[in-house]
């Protein structure tokens, strides 16, 4: 297993109550995997997962990027504007 800390931010923040998690995820998971799981465990965020923008230790990162061990995972909502 490995071990992840997650930073969440503006309204992710709110809904999830807490501003980061540390949770345990299989080896060789996928960011969509881990967006996967925070959804079924955290349900005040599935809707926001089908969104959300992704940096894995400070690095934006796709869906099919493989999570490293002892990674930092920060969550972003998207944002718009001029």
């Amino acid at each position: 297993m490995n071990h992840i800390k997650v930073l969440l931010f503006a309204t992710l923040r709110d809904r999830a109550g807490t501003k980061s998690m540390e949770i345990e995820i299989p080896d060789s998971t996928t960011v969509q995997g881990l967006k996967d799981q925070i959804a079924r465990d955290y349900p005040n965020l599935k809707q926001a997962m089908e969104t959300v923008l992704i940096s894995i230790n400070r690095e934006y990162a796709f869906d099919e990027a493989v999570v490293p061990q002892n990674a930092e995972v920060a969550m972003f909502p998207p944002v718009s504007g001029g």
